[in-house]
């Protein structure tokens, strides 16, 4: 029986092959440059899917909360960072993991330090979130009174050892070529460096920690760094392709949806696959149109290309738009089955809550263990 014969509703489908081949490249890299591959857990957040990074030599990882790393302690691994800002009402929480594993904590001001040494008497790591230019959060480079303020509190703190700072060029997901992720991330870099400079002669062994995913795709220069924390090329999607870190072959995920309704007067194909499912994360299009996702045709061996002129046009709750042309119209039958490329694997992957492999395997999620 062919897995696509088990399903019934909005499916995420995962070709492990693809994933596993993205999981090596980003591996290898990390290995030719010298750099601690630490990758970021919430694109997948599947304990099935961690275990072929352990297979690529992977020992450390990030995530982005605390019941994140609860759950891939449970499942066997002892070095956890958490890349999101210190959360101070969970600091029961934050205080048992600690207790159980090596767990590296985000701070993002000298208040931070002082709540961690008053209150949290189990060792954690610490790094000092450091905002090379996203301006999402964490202390600017160029804020140098701030960032001494939280080294004097950190040589005050000896019982949580500082780390170094740790960084997430997340302006990236604006470039739309090579040439704009390389400023980004060439910034990126000097504006870590300096950071150690400043730093290096209190804290000879501090770290710098930085990764995103487009930079670490197709940059070769991480001198200076000691690790990267890319997250969403294990599946990658159809943003990453846009912005240039990926091939349209590299994406693994597809949401296989069922054909509900047909619009022949306007061409128009109707999905049992909504924004509940693929989120209404959309990309811009040329025309000043969006659309949510890609179309392609779903065999026993997976997908293939996109289908031409063919894209999801509209999200509502449960509702799938695809427009299209008439000659690719005539393919689609109610009752059948497309896959859609998701516009962002990460909040896709979230909302669908589970993975069935192209060999009919189900795999669990965070969100609804199996």
């Amino acid at each position: 029986m062919s897995f696509l014969d088990q399903i019934s509703e909005p499916t995420l489908l995962l070709n492990e092959q693809i994933a596993r081949t993205n999981i090596r490249r980003m591996a290898e890299k990390a290995g030719r440059h010298n750099v601690r591959l630490r990758p970021h857990f919430k694109t997948h957040q599947s304990w099935q899917v961690g275990e072929w990074f352990r297979e690529e030599g992977v020992t450390a990882i990030t995530v982005s909360s605390v019941k994140m790393a609860q759950y891939f302690a449970r499942h066997g691994w002892q070095d956890i960072t958490v890349a999101f800002p210190l959360n101070r009402r969970q600091l029961p929480q934050i205080t048992e993991l600690a207790q159980q594993i090596t767990l590296n904590i985000t701070i993002t001001s000298a208040d931070d330090v002082v709540f961690l040494r008053e209150q949290l008497s189990t060792p954690v790591n610490i790094w000092v979130k450091a905002d090379t230019g996203y301006g999402r959060t964490g202390i600017r480079t160029e804020d140098t009174a701030a960032l001494d303020a939280v080294l004097q509190e950190l040589a005050q703190t000896p019982q949580h050892p500082f780390l170094g700072f740790l960084a997430h060029a997340g302006h990236t997901y604006k470039a739309r070529n090579h040439e704009s992720i390389a400023a980004i991330h060439h910034e990126t870099l000097e504006k870590m460096r300096s950071l150690k400079e400043r730093y290096a002669g209190t804290w000879p062994h501090l770290q710098l920690s930085v990764g995103d995913t487009p930079s670490c795709s197709v940059m070769e220069d991480f001198s200076g760094m000691d690790e990267i924390r890319p997250g969403n090329f294990v599946f990658y999607d159809l943003m990453q392709h846009l912005i240039g870190s990926c091939r349209l072959q590299d994406i693994a995920v597809a949401v296989a949806c069922p054909v509900v309704a047909l619009h022949p007067e306007r061409n128009e194909v109707i999905l049992y696959g909504g924004a509940v499912h693929f989120s209404k994360d959309a990309l811009p299009q040329a025309d000043g149109s969006v659309i949510f996702g890609l179309v392609v045709s779903l065999t026993e061996n997976g997908w293939g290309a996109p289908l031409p002129d063919t894209a999801v046009v509209s999200l509502s709750q449960e509702h799938g738009v695809v427009r299209t042309s008439p000659k690719i119209f005539s393919q689609f039958k109610v009752g059948e089955l497309v896959g859609v490329l998701p516009v962002h694997s990460c909040l896709t992957a979230d909302l669908m809550k589970g993975y069935l492999t192209l060999a009919g395997e189900r795999l669990e999620h965070l969100s609804a263990p199996v």
